[in-house]
């Protein structure tokens, strides 16, 4: 939906006002590699979207806050004071967990407002659509109340309004990369430290083409659950030679060897050679994006969705038969499934050329091979939360 058509929208629902229609903006986000490394104290290479979250936001006199969404139908108004009766189970809550959140700061909002959100992101696809809606709100009323703007602490804040408020145990991938993304780079990003590195990705002829496998995750939290616990096993069996060690992912290939025979356990040895390997699989990707050898970053996914089918075991029917059949198609440097697994998507790097062919021939093997009608979305890489500054009519 275009810029106009939202103002249009917008004007329908609250009327005409004297107070200034402002608009911001916040992406998608897919993790491109470095998967189940978060909670092991790796690194993760996440870019933000072309598409996600837009919202319009007006001052009204009365203070209430206002809640509504062109994609789905319940609305909300609660007051500006930070007692909003609780959780509604609505889409809502996240906004509302973010004004929760900066109440706790005492930032108190000075004025009501009008909020009307548009997403451009699918639900359920697993590219971060809450996060974004969390972002975007937090970025816009630090904004709109004149208060100091930092994407780092914005991050950091709307993951704790899903923890907390939600109820969603998140780590803080999805919100940092919405908040600091930035055009045409990925975010090398330490999620224990937050330290971070803006990665040139200049995609040049190739798109980022994502895959929703339309695949019903029902085995992720259990699952979860039990890698995090092999882990646990691994890097404690491990201490037992490397007392210092705080996470899997501090020791590199080499080093691992050395101490490899102190995990005596075939499964959670398997667990942590995903982690170790993994994790400098992000390094070398990195290096190979600054090189700018896009075909070297390819065989890092596929090494990538390998490493999660056999060593670590998250990725089922449904995700293998997609990215086999996308490694498949001329003009894919590389395909892996992104997100938690069991279901969800697949990202791949597609030439432009070859987009069409690979919807359509990976969509019909797909389908023919599962049983599951999939969908695709492409798109480069986008630009974090920012304020649409070029609209300012129809207020």
């Amino acid at each position: 939906m275009n810029t106009q058509l939202l103002i249009d929208r917008f004007m329908e629902k609250y009327g005409e006002a004297e107070q200034e229609l402002r608009i911001f903006n916040a992406p998608g986000r897919v993790n491109l590699i470095g998967e189940h490394l978060d909670y092991n104290g790796g690194y993760v290479l996440p870019a933000a979207l072309e598409f996600g979250t837009t919202l319009l936001i007006r001052p009204r006199k009365d203070g209430k806050i206002s809640f509504a969404s062109t994609n789905l139908p319940y609305e909300a108004v609660v007051s500006a004071e930070p007692d909003f009766g609780g959780k509604s189970g609505e889409w809502t809550d996240y906004p509302v967990g973010v004004i929760t959140e900066l109440s706790k700061l005492d930032i108190r909002l000075s004025q009501g407002y009008d909020l009307l959100y548009h997403g451009d992101i699918p639900n359920g696809a697993g590219l971060s659509s809450s996060a974004s809606i969390e972002v975007v709100t937090a970025y816009a009323l630090l904004t709109m109340e004149g208060q100091p703007v930092d994407t780092v602490e914005i991050s950091k804040l709307s993951q704790r309004a899903e923890n907390l408020f939600v109820g969603v145990n998140s780590g803080i991938m999805d919100q940092f990369a919405v908040a600091n993304g930035k055009r045409n780079h990925a975010i090398l990003l330490m999620c224990d430290t937050l330290k971070y590195e803006l990665v040139p990705f200049e995609t040049g002829d190739y798109k980022i083409v994502i895959g929703n496998t339309n695949k019903r995750r029902g085995l992720v939290d259990s699952k979860y659950n039990e890698r995090r616990s092999e882990c646990d096993r691994a890097l404690e069996m491990l201490q037992a030679k490397v007392p210092e060690l705080r996470y899997l992912a501090e020791l590199n290939p080499v080093s691992f060897a050395e101490v490899a025979d102190a995990i005596t356990d075939e499964t959670v040895l398997k667990r942590a050679k995903h982690v170790v390997e993994e994790n400098q699989r992000v390094l070398d990707s990195v290096a190979a994006l600054k090189n700018d050898d896009l075909e070297a970053f390819g065989q890092f996914m596929n090494q990538s969705h390998d490493s999660l089918r056999y060593q670590y075991e998250v990725t089922g029917d449904e995700l293998d038969a997609m990215v086999e059949e996308a490694q498949r198609v001329p003009g894919t440097l590389g395909s892996r499934m992104t997100g938690a697994g069991f279901g969800g998507c697949t990202v791949s790097l597609v030439h432009q050329d070859a987009v069409e062919e690979f919807i359509r021939e990976v969509g019909s093997r797909y389908e023919a091979r599962t049983g599951l009608k999939p969908d695709f979305y492409v798109c480069g890489v986008g630009q974090g939360v920012h304020e649409m500054t070029e609209v300012k009519e129809g207020n």
